[in-house]
């Protein structure tokens, strides 16, 4: 695996664990995979049938199943890591916490290598109260950004940050200063602003958000500031400031008319993504780019390109964000190629990605009023198991229904009451509720039935739901609490996040699987 890996060769390193457990411990490149989702993911993140693919776990039994459901969807070359986290441990290999390991990681070593400028809370709250000339840029997500937001600032995502940053701060003396929920989307993106050659001066948020709540400072909720159109005058600088970069960095360029070739090419993992933001996505995008927007796909890489050493292929439509995300992928050791030449009549497919899921079994189905009969005549006969996420149960679920994981599916049933009849299973559509089902067949010779439509057509038919973790058959594991998301945080998890961080660079030192460099 380790050898693999430093040749750079192909290879999907597969955690096939709850995310939580994931988070506690996996290699480096390892990307959460679970079990419970294989068939929804697998098409999309693993496009090659025959690429290399080594699963693992940490005993819990999940790798060997993984590795056989990989194989029944016609993948060619899976093998299991041998004792797995364990076995990683003691072959000398370093393991991570947390979740997009990789990616935070690099924003460590960029702050490292390039003396990122900073400044602490307390002074940019000195800067606000004094009327200062700045302008403060949130580099989350937009959905991050309304849940909580330093005072004034404006909503800039990641990738739009060199393309916008010309009209929120014309005036080349206004200070710009960046921030995330904690230090890697901040350090990237105010280095892209730097490298991007934008004249102001421009500084990171020390520890985000988490810097400005351990310095008992408040925060904003619910704000919808956002950036405004780029000028044609700031695009084409921007654009040739951001080429540059990119071919800097040695990231490969590619034309329109080999699009088609390179799709059809299945010696290679290829991987197409749109870098603008979901909406331009929704209005028009070339065949076969998922939306991707930039500063996440920087963020969360392993996630959206699991097979290291894959290559990524990006577009945009200004010549800016697809070269500015490029050349930072690049630095991270990826094969990465911006697509030229592109015409506003390229962006010719509307509507959202639709990802390809493997196959569904056939099911017995049970529509939404029967189901509501059987509860109000004998609740105690029918077993629902919901399979959507533990957040999305805790919103809404089915009254009377049991959260389950179908990883733990022998052991959530241990959890349910005497008198079971039949089980009713559904999620938010009922499609992964339609793979468990195979699943729970094999354990049990009750009926087995899905809700058509699942949990949402049991809310358009305006059946009441309940909230809250009412019934866990099976534990909230399947998502890991990142302590710089949501506001009731406890400040030694958020100091402890911190702490953490500032010690990658001298992991990624001890593991030296990534080739990473900053230019």
């Amino acid at each position: 695996m380790r050898a693999g890996l430093l040749a750079g060769r192909e290879i999907a390193l597969l955690d096939v664990r709850e995310e939580d457990p994931h988070a506690q411990a996996h290699p480096l490149f390892a990307a959460n995979f679970p079990y419970g989702r294989i068939e929804i993911d697998a098409c999309t993140k693993l496009p090659r049938r025959d690429v290399p693919i080594v699963v693992l776990d940490d005993g819990e039994g999940l790798a060997l199943p993984s590795a056989l459901r990989l194989h029944q969807l016609g993948y060619t070359d899976v093998a299991i890591l041998e004792g797995g986290i364990t076995g990683w441990r003691d072959a000398g290999g370093e393991l991570f916490r947390d979740v997009n390991v990789p990616s935070k990681s690099f924003g460590e070593l960029v702050e490292h290598e390039r003396h990122t400028p900073s400044l602490s809370a307390p002074e940019v709250k000195a800067l606000i109260d004094k009327r200062e000339n700045i302008v403060i840029l949130d580099a989350r997500r937009y959905d991050e950004y309304q849940t909580m937001s330093i005072p004034g600032s404006i909503s800039v995502p990641g990738a739009e940050l060199a393309l916008r940053a010309r009209e929120l701060a014309p005036d080349p003396s206004t200070r710009i200063i960046v921030n995330c929920a904690g230090r890697t989307r901040s350090i990237i993106g105010t280095q892209s602003l730097i490298n991007a050659g934008v004249p102001n001066p421009v500084s990171a948020l020390r520890n985000g958000t988490i810097g400005w709540t351990l310095a008992q400072q408040e925060l904003e909720h619910g704000q919808s500031r956002s950036y405004p159109p780029a000028s044609d005058a700031n695009r084409q600088t921007a654009a040739r400031d951001a080429r540059a970069l990119a071919d800097r960095a040695g990231v490969a360029r590619i034309e329109r008319a080999q699009l088609a070739a390179l799709h059809a090419d299945r010696t290679r993992t290829n991987y197409f993504f749109d870098v603008r933001s979901p909406g331009e996505y929704g209005a028009g995008h070339l065949p076969h780019f998922r939306s991707a927007p930039g500063g996440q796909l920087v963020q969360e890489t392993e996630q959206f390109a699991p097979v290291r050493g894959a290559r990524i292929v990006l577009a945009d439509s200004d010549g800016v964000r697809a070269n500015l995300t490029a050349h930072w992928l690049r630095q991270m050791n990826n094969d990465v190629y911006v697509v030229d030449g592109l015409r506003p009549e390229d962006f010719s497919v509307a509507g959202a990605w639709k990802d390809e899921v493997a196959p569904q079994p056939e099911v017995e189905e049970i529509n939404v009023e029967t189901l509501a009969q059987w509860l109000e005549q004998a609740p105690q006969q029918i077993a629902v198991l919901d399979f959507t996420s533990g957040v999305n149960y805790q919103k809404r679920h089915i009254p009377g229904a049991w959260f389950a994981l179908r990883s733990q599916l022998a052991a959530a049933l241990a959890q349910l009451p005497d008198g079971v009849q039949r089980y009713v299973l559904s999620c938010g559509s009922s499609l992964l509720a339609r793979y468990a089902a195979a699943d729970l067949r094999t354990l049990t010779k009750l009926p087995v039935l899905v809700l058509t439509g699942g949990t949402a057509a049991w809310l358009a038919a305006g059946k009441p739901v309940e909230m809250g973790a009412t019934r866990l058959a099976s534990p909230l594991i399947d998502r890991y609490r990142r302590p710089y998301e949501g506001t009731d945080n406890r400040a030694e998890a958020m100091q402890a996040y911190l702490d953490w961080e500032f010690g990658l660079v001298g992991q990624l030192g001890r593991d030296s699987t990534h080739g990473f460099h900053v230019v």
